[in-house]
């Protein structure tokens, strides 16, 4: 299970260097997406391995609701032409 849970961390590692490297505000955007969603996805794993299905609610919460936030600020950012 930590092997799991290591290598779920090091890919999550992957979009935050991507994020720190670029200046563009689309591929910035596209990289913190992409950490929610690991994120979440993380979350999910680590509730089943535990059998603790609350956590498992949040997971799914910040699944649905970070990305929606996420493409929420995504059309007010194509609406103001950055």
């Amino acid at each position: 299970m930590n092997i799991v849970i290591i290598s779920m961390f090091l890919i999550l590692l992957i979009p935050i260097y991507q994020a720190w490297q670029n200046e563009d505000i689309w591929q910035r955007m596209l990289a913190v997406s992409s950490i929610s969603t690991k994120a979440s996805i993380m979350i999910l794993a680590i509730s089943v391995f535990k059998d603790d299905w609350m956590m498992g609610v949040v997971g799914v919460l910040i699944l649905t609701i970070g990305n929606a936030g996420l493409m929420l600020l995504a059309h007010l950012l194509k609406r103001l032409k950055l």
